[in-house]
């Protein structure tokens, strides 16, 4: 792809590059993959059918875009778009400085709307959201934990994924107890994959969150949870007798 910078900036040049690697083919099966059915999580997505690694590779034809580029990416009608605007955000917020990262962080949190699916939510929340309340209060979390919006409660747990990596595991406790009873598989999912997490760090950590709730916490969750677990001991806990 031959362009200058200017051009490279450019919305129209996005997604004259999207169109460029769109398979239709491929756009069917994510649709179904990702639930775009009529009644299920992600209702009326449209997908072009773009692999992630390719939408990686856009990164680097992409990176030098404005933030304001950035954001009216962020609101396509088009998966991919929305992807690959998730991660020019991502690689910006590495970069920026104390400034740059909270206006990311708000402007993420301004669009979660478009935040719309697990893939979106799990490539972005720990390296944008978690990662600028480290040093500050978690209230946000919290309070995404308690939405009725199925993606911000799933970005609140991811984002604890941030601070799980330094050995910080209280946050993440606390949020997987306030989401133990959600009514969401794919929350189910989060809360057991963030707390197995836990257990590759700190199994002992992990065995005290589980041995109070295992007997009520969604079979889903506690199956992700313990997945990781010796074979016998993963036995006790599905059968009940930790």
């Amino acid at each position: 792809m031959s362009k200058t910078k200017v051009e490279r900036c450019s919305l129209e040049a996005i997604y004259d590059e999207l169109n460029r690697l769109k398979n239709p083919e491929k756009a069917k099966i994510l649709q179904r993959f990702f639930k775009t059915a009529p009644g299920e999580y992600a209702e009326g997505d449209i997908f072009l059918g773009i692999k992630v690694p390719e939408v990686r590779a856009c990164l680097k034809l992409f990176e030098t875009c404005s933030l304001e580029i950035v954001s009216e990416l962020l609101r396509s009608k088009y998966h991919e778009a929305r992807l690959l605007a998730l991660l020019l955000l991502v690689k910006k917020f590495a970069k920026a400085s104390e400034n740059e990262k909270e206006t990311i962080y708000r402007l993420y949190l301004e669009n979660t709307r478009f935040i719309n699916n697990w893939d979106l939510v799990d490539l972005s929340a720990e390296q944008i959201v978690g990662a600028f309340l480290f040093h500050q209060e978690k209230d946000t979390l919290f309070r995404l934990a308690e939405s009725e919006n199925l993606w911000e409660r799933r970005i609140a747990m991811l984002a604890s994924f941030h601070y799980i990596k330094k050995n910080h595991f209280g946050e993440a406790l606390l949020l997987a107890k306030r989401l133990l009873h959600d009514e969401h598989d794919l929350i189910h999912k989060a809360v057991g994959w963030m707390l197995r997490e836990i257990g590759k760090r700190n199994q002992e950590a992990e065995e005290g969150f589980l041995k109070e709730h295992y007997h009520t916490m969604p079979r889903t969750m506690l199956r992700y949870a313990i997945e990781k677990f010796p074979e016998p001991l993963r036995q006790a806990y599905l059968k009940g007798h930790v």
